[in-house]
């Protein structure tokens, strides 16, 4: 395979993306077969997160994050070798490649603005190595329109320097920097986003009447640190059943029996939202 593709994507497309905007998509990379699986399961667990202390963490009024086991998706495994997915991480992150968070959020009706934020402070790697060594991936199960609270991101500013201040929050002094390049993404269903976390980025008012779930899967360069702040587990049997090209790029730990995650990634400034007239 030459250089400059992987599995034919092109790998200077795929960094020109995310080294520029902080953000790109593949349209249709799912079925809506698979999509509606996947949103069937995001439910399904919801309920039992909701139901014991500490499952669902705020992120907001009416917004919630929930880490999951991989092996209550369905469709992990198709995820995880998506070609584009695959392609992306190799481009960006480099051959060793690892997963470590698998998750989702969900904007409810009456959801609020949050603030302009990244989701977690920015490594050496970035602000002194100009590299990217962490990706995020996003898929919506659901038709987002401007009413359901799509997500909206500045692009450009995964190289933002936060010095002197939050590192995950901007000052609102630089509010308008971000509102001048904010764009609203209004993926459909079977659609594929991968952005780096460090693009500062929000999610806005849900004004419908729809809830807006989304699947998170977190990968990471060998460097990258943020394995430390989320416990991905799976069962020795899954374990065993899992393609070794599965096993080589997930960092977890091998269980007897999954246990309750006890999510360690609290964004405690995502906790109070704004109203649209706030933000």
């Amino acid at each position: 395979m030459s250089n400059a593709t992987e599995a034919g994507f092109d790998t200077g497309a795929i960094m020109g993306g995310l080294y520029g905007d902080g953000i790109i998509a593949r349209k249709g990379a799912f079925t809506k077969a698979w999509v509606a699986t996947l949103k069937e399961d995001i439910e399904t667990l919801f309920a039992e997160a909701r139901a014991r202390p500490g499952g669902a963490l705020e992120r907001g009024p009416s917004r919630y994050y929930v880490e999951v086991h991989p092996e209550r998706i369905r469709g992990f495994v198709e995820l995880v070798t998506h070609p584009w997915v695959t392609a992306v991480c190799r481009a960006v992150l480099g051959p060793d490649y690892k997963v470590v968070e698998a998750g989702f959020d969900i904007p409810f009706p009456g959801a609020m603005h949050q603030p302009w934020h990244r989701d977690f402070a920015a490594p050496e790697a970035t602000l002194v190595g100009r590299r990217l060594n962490s990706l995020a991936f996003n898929i919506t199960t659901v038709d987002v329109t401007e009413e359901i609270g799509p997500f909206e991101i500045a692009p450009g500013t995964q190289w933002d320097d936060l010095a002197g201040g939050d590192p995950m929050f901007p000052d609102k002094a630089l509010y308008p920097r971000y509102e001048a390049r904010a764009q609203r993404k209004l993926p459909q269903v079977g659609d594929i986003s991968a952005r780096s976390a460090l693009t500062i980025h929000r999610g806005t008012a849900n004004r419908s009447q729809l809830s807006r779930p989304v699947f998170v899967l977190g990968v990471d360069a060998p460097d990258a640190r943020n394995a430390e702040k989320h416990d991905l587990q799976v069962t020795q049997g899954y374990w065993d059943r899992l393609p070794e090209a599965v096993r080589a790029h997930l960092t977890c730990r091998v269980v007897g029996a999954l246990e309750d995650i006890h999510q360690a990634h609290t964004i405690e400034g995502l906790r109070m939202g704004l109203t649209p007239d706030q933000a």
